[in-house]
């Protein structure tokens, strides 16, 4: 007698949530890579690759479990739903060129859905409800259980992006670009220890509130009044990885920027430990 088995893929939860011990959490809201197989294939080619991915973000800051961090993973690709948009919608930066809290283009401005069947008003709902939903409760709930047990809580929001992205902005983005909301959502004595070191970081470029001034998470989450500060770092993909197909993580050139990141998360954290002493 024979038995035949089927195979189903069960979807991965929204996130992947690691308890750290220290009064800091590392959220990546653009690492994850799933599409559900029904939506994948609306998907143009290109876009089933996911190319706006912020790839590898686990890997590269790898050193940040041994700090003592929690750790907060998005397992879903930003196609499905973008964890760093507002969930009405809003554009971060009215008058700009952005993509949506679920987006129907790519950063190179081509169609992710092949025959035009953008998801519409229920879709999106449905989607926010079931991936975005999640990660935000589990995010505004470690934060505060961090500010409850330290007094203080310190949010890094970790991205990366292709270097050169015409769409967005002219010419080579800087390597490291770090967004307080224009000062907003951390503590100012903290956003300039984080600058000096990112200028100071020999072969790469740094920016505070540059093009990039930090997404919905950090102006959301960002309550320096209640000494929980927020801060976004987005750095070039050049700086670690292939910013094209396939993609991958190259560990001699990311060896390069780790130290420079690991300064700046161990600033953060020292940061966050002061102000747990006072």
């Amino acid at each position: 007698m024979t038995t035949t088995t089927t195979t189903t893929t069960t979807p991965p939860p929204p996130f992947l949530f690691h308890q750290g011990t220290q009064p800091l959490l590392v959220s990546m809201p653009h690492a994850g890579t799933y599409v559900p197989p029904e939506l994948a294939a609306r998907f143009t080619d290109e876009a089933r690759q996911v190319p706006d991915t912020d790839w590898h973000m686990e890997r590269l800051y790898g050193f940040a479990r041994d700090m003592g961090a929690s750790i907060l993973v998005a397992t879903h690709s930003r196609y499905v739903v973008d964890l760093n948009r507002p969930p009405d919608g809003a554009s971060l930066y009215p008058g700009q060129s952005v993509t949506g809290l679920c987006p129907v283009d790519t950063f190179d401005d081509t169609p992710i859905y092949a025959h035009g069947d953008v998801p519409d008003d229920a879709e999106v709902a449905a989607r926010r409800d079931a991936v975005w939903a999640p990660y935000h409760a589990q995010l505004r709930a470690e934060l505060d259980r961090i500010r409850a047990q330290h007094g203080v809580a310190v949010l890094w929001d970790a991205h990366s992006i292709r270097s050169v992205l015409p769409r967005f902005f002219d010419g080579k983005l800087p390597d490291l670009n770090l967004g307080t909301a224009e000062g907003a959502s951390c503590d100012p004595a903290l956003a300039a220890e984080l600058l000096d070191i990112a200028q100071s970081a020999t072969g790469y470029t740094g920016v505070l509130n540059g093009r990039f001034k930090g997404g919905h998470i950090t102006r959301h989450y960002g309550q320096p009044e209640r000494n929980i500060h927020a801060v976004q770092l987005e750095m070039t993909q050049c700086s670690y990885m292939q910013e094209a197909l396939p993609f991958d993580y190259l560990p001699d050139v990311a060896a390069g920027v780790q130290p420079h990141l690991q300064r700046m998360l161990q600033a953060a954290l020292a940061f966050a430990l002061r102000q747990a002493a006072r």
